[in-house]
């Protein structure tokens, strides 16, 4: 047994000592590729290492002309490679669909449009003779012609287009709006006998302006809704963003204070719950007399004189020639606790100035400064049901209450005496599935302000004559405004109702006159919005 055990050992290991050689060369093959790799992986680090710039390790993966943040602006003229077609949508809908909602893409600018095309039919109880829009201050008395009548109108004049650009650099975020409209005049709009046919409403501009910010400031030039205007959150010149009511009526409610105004804003967001604005915006010395307010009595001798109603002074007839003083300082503090609740004050400064041509020496002037207050609120008294009440008291501001009331009078001896007026716009809005339903109260009152001419009459505004100067105007309003489809990537079809009661009081009637002017009146509108939304930021 001895004997055979070093014969059958001996087999064994000769076998095993194969195994090992083995395994030796399968681990030497293992290591170079190991080495081979790490061999890579230095290579590909230095080529990294290189492209990375020294000082930024945030850009570490950029490519080497890749421009960076500011550095996107050239001198030379570059034309863009034409952007390949879009696909033909997928049969799913979905993955080869173009973005929505639509926007364009200029250079480093996103141009998003905005408006709709708008149908509206009107129908009241009178003929109050001012097209879509209502002359709240001027609807007849109910014993005269036009008070026989009733009229129905269709008009396509409250279409709106326009584009929101966006864009930024270094830091700041840069916001462009336009928006206009078809609602123009020229005349008699849509200038006489062009009704009879072709209808061409005139183009106007209602919004131009632009909005740059950063950190916690924005400033912003050109025609915005004033700061004035009632904001629903914050003080955002977006049209979203600001209390003009939901009515079809182009010319809203009576009462509401606003207007789109030239101007220059500064804004300061303390944070996101609070912020206050101050803008200078353009002025315009108005006795009355426009947008279907009353006018004031002048002294005689100053309405004889020429280059002073209608020109030196706006008297409703005036084309950009009145002499304003200085524009309107307008500040502005709002509030947001949450959601559900804003509150904010504001206050306009305006200054005015007089030459008087018939007085001894001639053209001897006479200056007042007036204004007024507004404070706003709308509160969300519970889901989907919001509460508002905008108020302004004013003493020579009645231009904003879409000059319903004028901001003073003229004195035969030349001087200037300021018109006390007071407007409100009360009432709530509350949305049911896809229907908003809204309902408003408001109502104008304006002070009277007499003085003795020098032929004995009395001059001014109120009590004067049976000529229409109004002490009150109250409009009640009931609508309804309902999504019937919507989709980003087309757009929005909505149809609309407004319901309005009108009722005007002058200050003097007679026996043999009404002592107020009253209409009913009932908007209907379709309307098709683009599809367009605020671009995302640019950095």
């Amino acid at each position: 047994m001895l004997g055979a055990d070093p014969a059958s050992g001996g087999a064994s290991n000769k076998g095993g000592g194969s195994d090992v050689q083995e395994l030796r060369a399968l681990l030497a093959a293992q290591q170079r590729q190991i080495e081979q790799l790490r061999t890579a992986l230095d290579e590909q680090k230095k080529v990294i290492d290189k492209l990375a710039p020294a000082d930024d390790s945030n850009a570490r993966f950029s490519l080497p002309n890749t421009p960076k943040l500011g550095e996107v602006a050239t001198t030379s003229p570059v034309l863009p490679a034409a952007p390949a077609p879009l696909p033909a949508p997928a049969a799913s809908g979905k993955a080869d669909e173009p973005p929505a909602p639509l926007q364009l893409k200029l250079g480093n600018v996103s141009i998003s449009p905005v408006g709709f095309m708008d149908m509206t039919v009107v129908s009241r109880s009178i003929n109050a003779g001012s097209g879509i829009g209502t002359n709240f201050g001027s609807i007849p008395y109910g014993n005269t012609q036009a008070a026989s009548l009733t009229e129905t109108r269709l008009s396509i004049q409250n279409s709106r287009i326009g584009a929101r650009f966006d864009t930024g650099f270094h830091g700041f975020n840069v916001l462009g709006y336009w928006e206009s409209d078809f609602l123009g005049q020229v005349g008699n709009p849509p200038n006489g006998g062009l009704a009879v046919s072709s209808n061409p409403y005139p183009f106007r501009l209602r919004l131009y302006w632009v909005d740059v910010s950063k950190n916690n400031w924005e400033f912003l030039a050109g025609q915005s809704w004033s700061l004035l205007t009632p904001n629903r959150k914050g003080v955002s010149p977006l049209p979203g963003d600001i209390f003009y009511s939901q009515d079809i009526d182009v010319n809203y409610q009576a009462g509401l204070v606003w207007g789109r105004i030239p101007g220059f804003r500064a804004a300061y967001h303390f944070s996101d719950k609070a912020a206050f604005a101050l803008s200078l915006e353009n002025s315009e010395p108005y006795v009355g007399g426009g947008n279907g307010g009353s006018a004031i009595v002048a002294p005689a001798a100053i309405a004889a004189a020429s280059g002073v109603l209608g020109s030196q002074i706006n008297n409703g007839g005036s084309v950009i020639t009145a002499a304003a003083l200085m524009p309107d300082v307008i500040a502005k503090v709002a509030l947001d606790p949450s959601k559900k609740a804003h509150i904010e004050l504001a206050g306009v400064m305006i200054a005015n100035k007089f030459s008087n041509p018939v007085s001894t020496p001639p053209f001897q002037t006479n200056s007042k400064v007036g204004g007024g207050v507004a404070l706003n609120v709308n509160f969300e008294l519970f889901k989907g049901f919001r509460f508002f009440s905008n108020n302004f008291w004013s003493d020579g501001g009645g231009r904003y209450i879409f000059g319903q009331a004028p901001d003073f009078v003229i004195r035969a001896d030349g001087s200037l005496s300021l018109v006390h007026s007071m407007s409100t716009v009360t009432g709530f809005e509350a949305q049911a599935r896809k229907t908003l339903l809204y309902a408003y109260y408001g109502g104008v009152y304006i002070d009277h302000n007499t003085a003795v001419d020098t032929n004995g009459k009395l001059v001014g505004y109120g009590a004067l004559s049976n000529d229409g100067q109004n002490r009150s105007i109250q409009e009640i309003t009931f609508g309804t405004n309902t999504t019937l489809a919507k989709d980003p990537k087309w757009g929005a079809l909505n149809l609309m109702f407004q319901y309005s009661y009108l009722q005007r009081n002058p200050w003097l009637f007679t026996g043999t006159s009404p002592s107020n002017a009253h209409l009913s009146m009932g908007f209907v509108n379709l309307r098709y919005s683009l599809p367009g939304a605020p671009a995302p930021k640019m950095y």
